[in-house]
């Protein structure tokens, strides 16, 4: 959890304690748990406008579009592959030896 050991977090908890007492940490972790809500929330409000905002422009449908190409490099490949033994199959097949 963001980089924080098990020890480090021990450390940390035990510093709240003694700076604010037992008393304030419950109020001090609900203020905490409302702020974070809030953040979320206020998050998803702007991935909602975005979306929608892309949805209006048609930005959303292009990059939709985009997205549904087929690229597959390795089918490319073999396509390829083969249509290069193909031609090497055309010139060396009066060529090849009879045993």
């Amino acid at each position: 959890m963001f980089g924080i050991g098990g020890g480090e977090l021990f450390f940390i908890i035990l510093v709240i304690l003694m700076l604010f007492g037992s008393d304030k940490v419950p109020e001090m972790a609900r203020a905490f748990g409302k702020f974070m809500a809030q953040v979320k929330n206020a998050t998803n409000d702007i991935k909602s406008e975005i979306n929608r905002s892309a949805e209006e422009s048609g930005i959303k449908k292009d990059i939709e579009e985009a997205m549904d190409i087929d690229i597959n490099p390795i089918k490319d490949i073999q396509q390829e592959i083969e249509k290069q033994k193909e031609d090497i199959e055309d010139i060396t097949g009066p060529i090849k030896r009879r045993n």
